[in-house]
């Protein structure tokens, strides 16, 4: 499956943290982008799955701040705020040389970005196979 980048060839977009201590760019279009559902990024980051836009090392800049670096499997860091605990990039050298793999709703604009393919899907919890047939509510149930 070839999957080309999105439409951002030669685009610049930022984005950062929750606290906002740490920012960065990237420059140019991602790899692809990917709904991750596997075990360790689920337990790294407390919820059912994790969208990453991958790029190439040379495309992403931190600009503000730095991160504190968890090696969570292996040779896979998870690269986070250490004020706020927003986790915000992933690098695995051994499996991934040379790619930064950027936690996409970190984005100041995640829209700019939407997913491509979800991957990982064999650790995937069950009920997310169905979750969008659930009901929805702008805001909470009770409160539109």
């Amino acid at each position: 499956m070839e999957l080309g980048g999105t439409e951002l060839a030669g685009s610049e977009l930022a984005g950062g943290c929750h606290c906002g201590a740490v920012r960065y760019k990237v420059d140019g279009a991602p790899m692809h982008v990917a709904i991750c559902h596997c075990t360790d990024c689920r337990k790294s980051s407390g919820a059912p799955m994790v969208a990453w836009a991958m790029f190439k090392e040379e495309q992403f800049s931190l600009t503000q701040g730095e991160v504190t670096t968890h090696n969570s499997s292996g040779a896979s860091m998870r690269n986070f705020c250490p004020k706020c605990g927003t986790g915000v990039f992933f690098t695995n050298a051994e499996n991934l040389p040379g790619i930064v793999d950027v936690q996409s709703a970190t984005f100041d604009d995640p829209d700019q970005l939407p997913a491509q393919l979800h991957i990982q899907t064999a650790e995937r919890i069950g009920w997310t196979v169905e979750q969008h047939s659930l009901p929805e509510f702008a805001r909470f149930p009770g409160q539109e």
